[in-house]
């Protein structure tokens, strides 16, 4: 119950009462309308009996029923039913029909009044009446009984022309219940449309007005926290913004402090070590930018709102610093650049496609090769980085967009950051994330792949 729906409780609460109040309607019909009907077959048995006891004479100082056999046919003789009847005197001695028909209860011998049960005779179930007569001063039990065809039929008609128009009626509440139900939480459908289409990029307050007046509270107490969120939202850049430019000017600085001291003569103890502090450097501004950068994806990026990022020009723009890390390292880095355009922010995907190539650059193998790729497929825009190195295990491709996730046996000094940055990136652009073989089933291919351009 405590996870039930809105709908299934406003259901609940309707269907069932209407529900039992039909059962109980349809109960007291059935019996309203039985009733009469069965007082009237139970009076047509007395009638019988009432007309045998006029036909019980005295003959010869003995009781005995005068019923010619023409007027028997004629008692017995019924379109549906059989009917079968007994007359004793007295004592309980038979004087004529049938002698098997059951005695009735002893709690409902007849004694002033006749009694009417039911009973089992040449296996058929049988209605019976038993009444008093008087016979030659004397007082005798007449039991008239039949079949219960007639009857059954008339249970059936009862349940066809009440009971069945009832279950009709039941049916079309339910029915109206249910599209009731339905319209009236149309617009709480419409309200949680509008909250889905809340993003950390768009936070615009749901217009009330449309709405019910029992969501208009609701509906406030959300703004006023959507107001609160997009608050924190310009908190968070401020600080990353400041976090950026406090991290990178003393790292900057640091950085050039150590490729000043490698211009000038030193041991080779000493140069060792400055190096060390060099690369050391280098991998805390490059770890500072990519923890900036997460936070920046995870947060959605910019207040403002996306424009339009041309994905050629924004690999073209960093061409120039990719090409020297690849040659450094003896790498073969080419571009398959198709013009495609996005919806989006041009910072955070220009990191998402510098992650890409560092992680190739830094796990391809000597002499590798690199591609970068720009365009569309099947109407959908899409860049994405191919490389010919190991490659990523199918087993390991969901575990790789992790933090902080390493490969076991990786080489490199890598943090682990890329690939999930680049996760947060491509979902925060509505864009699907692929990790895949290169071509011939060789290397690495992830590829980014927007919903439109």
């Amino acid at each position: 119950m405590a996870d039930a729906s809105l709908r299934e409780q406003l259901l609940r609460l309707l269907l069932l009462p209407v529900a039992c109040i039909l059962a109980v309607s349809s109960v007291a019909a059935y019996y309203l309308a039985r009733e009469p009907a069965t007082d009237a077959y139970d009076g047509a048995l007395i009638d019988a009996g009432i007309a045998l006891a006029d036909r019980i004479h005295v003959r010869d100082g003995t009781l005995a029923v005068d019923l010619p056999s023409a007027a028997e046919q004629i008692l017995r003789t019924d379109q549906f039913d059989t009917i079968y009847y007994l007359v004793r005197d007295p004592s309980g001695k038979l004087i004529a029909g049938d002698a098997g028909i059951p005695p009735p209860p002893v709690a409902q011998r007849p004694q002033d009044r006749s009694v009417f049960y039911d009973a089992t005779y040449r296996d058929t179930r049988v209605r019976a009446a038993a009444l008093l007569a008087p016979c030659g001063g004397r007082v005798c039990t007449i039991t008239v009984a039949e079949t219960t065809r007639k009857r059954d039929r008339l249970v059936r008609e009862i349940l066809l022309g009440s009971v069945m128009p009832q279950a009709l009626l039941a049916v079309l509440t339910l029915a109206l219940v249910w599209f009731g139900v339905a319209r009236g939480l149309a617009p709480l459908e419409r309200l949680s449309g509008e909250i889905r289409k809340l993003s950390p990029r768009d936070l615009r307050p749901i217009e009330p007005a449309q709405a019910p007046a029992e969501t208009r509270p609701l509906i406030e107490a959300l703004n006023q926290l959507l107001v609160q969120v997009e608050e924190s939202n310009r908190n968070q850049q401020r600080f990353l913004a400041n976090a950026a430019h406090q991290l990178r000017t003393p790292l900057a600085g640091l950085r050039a402090h150590a490729e000043l001291a490698l211009a000038q003569p030193l041991s080779e103890e000493s140069r060792a070590e400055i190096e060390q502090v060099h690369s050391a450097t280098v991998r805390i501004a490059r770890l500072a930018n990519q923890l900036l950068a997460l936070a920046r994806a995870e947060s959605g990026g910019h207040v403002e709102p996306h424009s339009a990022v041309d994905l050629k020009g924004l690999a073209e723009g960093a061409a120039d610093e990719w090409v020297h890390s690849a040659l450094a390292r003896d790498l073969d880095l080419g571009f398959e650049l198709a013009p495609a355009s996005v919806s989006g922010d041009a910072l955070l995907l220009r990191e998402a496609l510098g992650n890409l190539v560092h992680n190739s650059i830094e796990y391809a193998p000597r002499g590798g090769h690199i591609t970068v790729r720009t365009g569309a497929r099947n109407g959908r825009p899409f860049m994405e980085i191919e490389d010919d190195g190991s490659g990523i295990p199918p087993q390991e491709r969901d575990r790789v967009l992790e933090r902080f996730y390493r490969m076991p046996g990786t080489a490199g000094t890598g943090s682990g950051l890329g690939l999930a940055i680049v996760r947060e990136i491509a979902a925060g652009h509505g864009a699907a994330l692929e990790i895949s073989h290169g071509m011939g089933g060789h290397g690495c291919r992830v590829a980014i792949t927007f919903p439109h351009g």
